[in-house]
């Protein structure tokens, strides 16, 4: 997979290709990431990105040129394929986990982060679509490419290790994540319990599908909402009501 950002604070970005299994990935060729600075695309001397709106109002716009020239430039570099291209806006689709898959199977992603108070509404023309990462505003779209990177990135293949990958999206895709423990077994007179122990995978499965059917229903019971289960996922949810409305 192919990722372009543009932007007027690319090293805001060196995070991403010093650490952790993104950075990895980009090492070892599993993901093509490269950071435009969208200064470089202006042209005049003072390497102008912005400019005031015009009918008034406060804070500046970011110009059509030098993004637009940008767009141009890193389309040139593989004119056989199309890319797909995001601008990270507050105004856009809200980037939940089925968005996340729909664009894992993009061959090449360019992002577009704004600034200010945004762009120029004629740089709309280039763009496929509008993606936000939350009902609030952030001083920029750094940040949020950021966030859609890692999330898109780890499900490329090899850069993460799957293991039991077939187990878990079989039902977690639809639930929050269930409880975790390590060692110790015993602290602060908590206790790991003694079913993950057991050795048994069969009952720890059904043990962890009904707490993060339980996980789901304290922290996030929208998600529940129209939601297709099985016949047992839907026994456990009318166990763990029970259950809560107990306590």
């Amino acid at each position: 997979m192919r990722i372009d950002v543009i932007t007027i604070f690319p090293k805001i970005f060196n995070s991403i290709f010093e650490y952790g299994v993104i950075s990895r990935a980009v090492k070892n060729n599993k993901i093509d990431l490269k950071v435009w600075d969208l200064r470089d695309f202006a042209y005049d001397k003072h390497r102008t990105v912005d400019d005031r709106p015009y009918g008034g109002g406060c804070g500046m716009v970011l110009k059509p040129e030098p993004i637009i020239r940008a767009i141009r430039k890193i389309k040139k570099e593989k004119d056989m394929i199309n890319p797909w291209i995001i601008y990270l806006s507050p105004q856009g689709r809200l980037l939940e986990q089925k968005k996340v898959l729909e664009l894992y199977k993009k061959d090449w992603l360019i992002l577009i982060c704004g600034r200010y108070e945004g762009i120029d509404e004629r740089v709309m023309k280039f763009v496929d679509e509008e993606i936000s990462v939350g009902n609030y505003i952030l001083t920029g779209g750094e940040i949020p490419a950021m966030v859609l990177i890692d999330s898109v990135c780890r499900y490329v293949k090899g850069v993460i290790k799957r293991r039991d990958s077939k187990y878990k999206e079989s039902f977690l895709s639809k639930f929050l994540d269930y409880p975790q423990y390590t060692r110790p077994y015993s602290y602060m007179n908590i206790k790991v319990p003694k079913i993950l122990l057991s050795g048994n995978h069969k009952e720890i499965y059904l043990y962890r599908l009904k707490e993060a059917i339980r996980n789901t229903y304290r922290k996030k019971t929208e998600l529940l909402t129209n939601l297709k289960l099985s016949k047992l996922e839907k026994k456990f949810l009318e166990e763990v009501i029970k259950e809560e409305d107990l306590k």
